[in-house]
C-alpha cells in the first residue's frame, strides 16, 4: 500500500467493519482500507460473546449506550433481513431469585421504557414458569424485544459487501504505532507502512496502546476482563427454553451469569467477569508480563481494585471452582447439576477505566487530528455497531470536504 488511502481502519472486528462500510456508503469513490493482526476477521471480542442481541434494558437514559442500542437493534435486524443473516428474536427473563431482587425489576423496566422500549412485562411466579417451566424465581422482567445471532456472521457479510464495493481488507498485519506525516498519517504494522489521509482505531483491547503510547501518563487504559462459559449437556438443555439473566449490580458494567440458548440451540451459562493477566488472556494459565506492566502502571488501576477487590476474589474463586460458579446458577435451574455443565468458550472484554479508578460505563471516542480513537466500545456495541459506524465515521467525516 504504496499509495496514500483516503481512510485506514485498524481492526477487523464489527464495530470495524461497520465504520468502515458507512465511510464508504458516504464516501463511495473514496480509497478505503482495514489492517487486521490475525488471519481472519472477528477473531476476539466480535465473535467470543455470548451472541445476545441486547434491547437496551440497562443503559442510563440520554447515554450513547443507550442511542446506539436502540437504534443498532433496529439497523441490526433490518441489516440480518436484507442480506439473509440468521437471528431469533426470543425474548428475555430478567430474573429475581429473592424478595430484595423484586423492587429492582421495576427500576430496570422504568429505565427501558424510558430507553424506548415497549411491551414489558412485570411477571410473577407462576406467569415465569409458563415462559420458562424450570426456572426456579420470585418473578421476573419479561423483555420480549431480546434475541441471538452468530456476530461472526454479520462481520463475514459486512466484509463481503466493503470487498464488493472496493475496500480492501489486509490481514496478519499488527498495528505498531501511528505517526503524522505532512497532512496525513502513516500507519506502522510490522515490516509495513500504511499512508492515510485520516485513520480509525478499532483496535479493541488494544486501542489504548494506539492512542496513548505512555500509559502511565494516559487518561484512561483498556483492562482485559475474561468471561468464561460452562455449556449445559445434551440431556439437560432443554430445561432451559430461551435468555434468563439475573438482576445485575449496578455499581459494575456486567451482566452476571445469564443461561442462553444461542443461534446453534447449544446452551450456556456465563460469562463471569475475572481480571485477565494478557489482552487477549482467554485461560487462566494466559499470562503476558509485559501487557499486565502496562496497566498495572495505570494509576486508575490501583484505585479501581481498591474498590473493587472482594468481587475480584469471588470471581476468581468461580474461576477455579466449578462448585462455586455453578452455586449461583443452581438458585436459577435447580435441576442442573456440576454433572449436567462442561467448560465451554471463554472471552476477553476490553473495558476502560479512567485515572481514579472508575469503570467507564458509555462508550467513548477521542478524536485529535485526522485519527478518530473507539476506546470504550464494550458491549452492547456488536448489537449497536451499525449505529455505532455511523456515528464514528460521521466523526471521522467532520472536517472532510
Amino acid at each position: 500500500m504504496s499509495k496514500e488511502t483516503d481512510f485506514l481502519v485498524i481492526g477487523a472486528g464489527i464495530v470495524g467493519l461497520a465504520t468502515a462500510w458507512h465511510l464508504k456508503r458516504l464516501r463511495p469513490s473514496a480509497n478505503i482500507a482495514i489492517l487486521e493482526k490475525e488471519a481472519d476477521l472477528a477473531r476476539h471480542q466480535s465473535s467470543h460473546n455470548s451472541g445476545v442481541i441486547h434491547a437496551g434494558v440497562y443503559y442510563k437514559p440520554g447515554s450513547a449506550k443507550a442511542r446506539n442500542c436502540l437504534e443498532g437493534y433496529r439497523r441490526l435486524l433490518d441489516f440480518c433481513d436484507e442480506h439473509q443473516v440468521n437471528y431469533r428474536i426470543c425474548g428475555k427473563l430478567i430474573t429475581a431469585v429473592e424478595d430484595w431482587e423484586l423492587p429492582h425489576l421495576e427500576r430496570l423496566k422504568g429505565n427501558a421504557e424510558q430507553n424506548g422500549l415497549t411491551g414489558l412485562k412485570i411477571l410473577q411466579a407462576e406467569a415465569v414458569r409458563e415462559i420458562e417451566p424450570h426456572l426456579s424465581c420470585k418473578g421476573a422482567l419479561w423483555v420480549p424485544q431480546t434475541g441471538v445471532i452468530a456476530f461472526a456472521e454479520v462481520c463475514r457479510k459486512l466484509a463481503e459487501l466493503l470487498r464488493n464495493s472496493g475496500a480492501e481488507i489486509h490481514f496478519n498485519k499488527r498495528v505498531e504505532r501511528i505517526r503524522q506525516q505532512g497532512n496525513g498519517y502513516v500507519v506502522v504494522a510490522g515490516q509495513g507502512e500504511y499512508p492515510a489521509r485520516h485513520v480509525v482505531n478499532c483496535a479493541g483491547l488494544y486501542a489504548d496502546k494506539l492512542a496513548f503510547p505512555d500509559a502511565a501518563k494516559a487518561p484512561l487504559a483498556v483492562v482485559p476482563f475474561r468471561g468464561e462459559y460452562y455449556v449445559i449437556s445434551e440431556a439437560k438443555k432443554d430445561l432451559v427454553n430461551n435468555l434468563v439473566y439475573p438482576v445485575p449490580n449496578p455499581a459494575l458494567p456486567f451482566l452476571g451469569v445469564h443461561f442462553t440458548r444461542r443461534i446453534d440451540h447449544t446452551v450456556d451459562i456465563g460469562p463471569n467477569a475475572v481480571l485477565a493477566f494478557a489482552r487477549e488472556g482467554y485461560r487462566f494459565r494466559d499470562v503476558n508480563a509485559s501487557e499486565m506492566a502496562s496497566y498495572l502502571r495505570f494509576p486508575g488501576f490501583w484505585k479501581m481494585a481498591r474498590r473493587f477487590w472482594k468481587v475480584g476474589i469471588d470471581e476468581i474463586h468461580r474461576s477455579l471452582s466449578k462448585k462455586a460458579f455453578m452455586k449461583k446458577a443452581l438458585r436459577y435451574f435447580p435441576e442442573i447439576t456440576e454433572l449436567d455443565v462442561h467448560p465451554g468458550p471463554s472471552g476477553v472484554r476490553a473495558q476502560a477505566i479512567d485515572r481514579n479508578g472508575n469503570l467507564v460505563d458509555d462508550f467513548f471516542f477521542e478524536k485529535r487530528g485526522g485519527v478518530l480513537h473507539c476506546l470504550n466500545v464494550p458491549s452492547p456495541a456488536a448489537t449497536s455497531s451499525l449505529a455505532i459506524g455511523e456515528v464514528v465515521a460521521g466523526k471521522v467525516l467532520e472536517e472532510v470536504a
